[in-house]
């Protein structure tokens, strides 16, 4: 690790021009850099955790940064607009930020749908080194269709969709552009970069054959890693998937 590691607040334009809120955990040299993604209704810091394993990481000699996507946490924009492109795109403007900074190495790691982001980011971008996606969904559509009644059906514009984090509105056109992207090959593209996907065996959120479809897509290299009895959160498991994710981490971009 070369010199002492701290965090500063940054923020950076998406192609919409909206401000992106970041924090950025790095030392004196920008060598390689971990890009956080968060899940659905989930935000930079991850109640903390994030936080936490970002310092975890630079222990190790990796910068890390942490962001908001659009709509969401301190971030511009408003979550009615949520779609997977403009999550995409918001992970490219996160890896044209690190790269503007100097950082040699990128590598992402996505959650939930933040998962699904990176996937489909890192299978077009070669600037991207590695990916790792933990309880990403492969079929989107299937997943997000499967918590409204009928999107056909609204009265509006604004569908309402719910799950165990509470509900949230968004615009019809979100279920029309999750239709539009195929994650699995997205995956595929990814060799021969790593890729590292993390899943819970009880996940009862985003199926385990989410993860299967996703790792059997993919070419080599590629690890999979299910957590026995953890749940979309990984609640009470996420030391076991940050070991994960640090011994890959370490076994193909030494610090």
């Amino acid at each position: 690790m070369s010199g002492i590691y701290t965090w500063r607040k940054l923020t950076f334009l998406n192609d919409r021009g909206l401000n992106l809120a970041g924090l950025l955990y790095t030392g004196l040299d920008p060598g390689t850099i971990v890009i956080v993604c968060h899940g659905f209704t989930g935000g930079k810091e991850g109640g903390g955790k994030a936080v936490a394993m970002a310092e975890e990481i630079g222990v190790q000699g990796y910068s890390t940064l942490l962001f908001d996507f659009s709509g969401s946490g301190e971030s511009e924009g408003s979550f009615a607009d949520i779609s997977l492109s403009g999550h995409i795109n918001d992970v490219k403007c996160s890896v044209d930020c690190c790269h503007d900074l100097g950082f040699k190495s990128i590598i992402l790691v996505g959650r939930s749908f933040g998962g699904t982001a990176v996937l489909c980011q890192g299978g077009t971008d070669q600037r991207v080194a590695g990916v790792s996606c933990w309880a990403a969904p492969a079929e989107p559509f299937r997943i997000f269709s499967g918590r409204v009644k009928d999107v056909s059906t609204a009265e509006n514009d604004l569908v309402s969709m719910s799950d165990e984090s509470g509900t949230v509105l968004v615009k019809k056109s979100f279920f029309a552009d999750l239709k539009s992207h195929n994650v699995t090959h997205c995956a595929s593209s990814i060799s021969p970069r790593p890729l590292l996907v993390i899943h819970g065996e009880a996940d009862d959120t985003v199926p385990l054959s989410n993860a299967e479809n996703i790792y059997t897509a993919a070419g080599e290299p590629k690890s999979i890693k299910i957590i026995s009895g953890a749940d979309h959160q990984f609640s009470g498991h996420y030391q076991e998937v940050w070991q994960t994710f640090f011994h890959w981490l370490g076994a193909h971009f030494p610090g």
